[in-house]
């Protein structure tokens, strides 16, 4: 995963992906920008802009 990618990705598909990765690979989301070298904040306003927020306590966005 790229920043570009996670820039264009259609926001349902990216947080299904995002979700998917935290729970199966990562533990939870600082971990996994970490890893990918993405930026955490732009993340998180590209699913919020599409009415997603990351709820730290389940570790998914919803």
């Amino acid at each position: 995963m790229t920043p570009e990618k996670v820039i264009s990705m259609d926001p349902v598909m990216l947080m299904s992906m995002v979700n998917m990765k935290i729970r199966d690979e990562f533990g939870d989301l600082d971990s996994y920008v970490k890893f990918y070298e993405l930026d955490k904040d732009t993340l998180i306003k590209k699913l919020a802009d599409a009415g997603f927020d990351y709820l730290e306590s389940v570790k998914q966005f919803r």
